[in-house]
């Protein structure tokens, strides 16, 4: 599959249906970054008038995952990918139009190659953070990855 937004928010409405549902929509992919996108609106808010955090995490691990799940397509080798560990911290309430980034698409490109080299499951920290529409950030997501060639 060629990664492709369009193509990336078909597939969240098919194998990940919250997310579609909720309003997470992927705007942007490179080999290095991605970009997500949410609205605040009724079917993701929470009791505070805000998004739920739940939902961002969303829209933030999915900027992680696609990127790791680019270059495993690109390698062309069968490697599984799981999320071990996460961890995330909130500034501001999100409202509005939040834009999630991960940059970290140089540790992937790196940890693949790792383990298709030598064999080894690797694991990456890849970080995700969350913006309004006046570029203050609202919250921030670490996730650790493990990815490991399939036998």
């Amino acid at each position: 599959m060629k990664f492709t937004p369009r193509k990336i928010n078909t597939f969240l409405l098919f194998k990940l249906p919250a997310a579609y549902f909720t309003g997470v929509r992927v705007t942007s992919i490179s080999k290095t970054q991605s970009e997500v996108k949410v609205r605040y609106k009724w079917i993701n808010q929470n009791p505070f008038k805000s998004m739920f955090w739940a939902v961002q995490g969303m829209a933030s691990e999915l900027t992680t995952g696609i990127l790791v799940m680019q270059q495993i397509a690109e390698s062309g080798q069968k490697i599984s990918m799981l999320v071990t560990n996460q961890k995330g911290e909130f500034y501001k309430k999100a409202i509005g139009k939040i834009t999630f980034k991960c940059l970290d698409g140089k540790k992937i490109t790196e940890a693949i190659q790792q383990t298709v080299g030598n064999g080894e499951g690797q694991v990456i920290v890849l970080k995700s953070e969350g913006y309004n529409e006046q570029n203050e950030k609202v919250s921030s997501f670490e996730y650790e990855w493990s990815v490991r060639l399939k036998k």
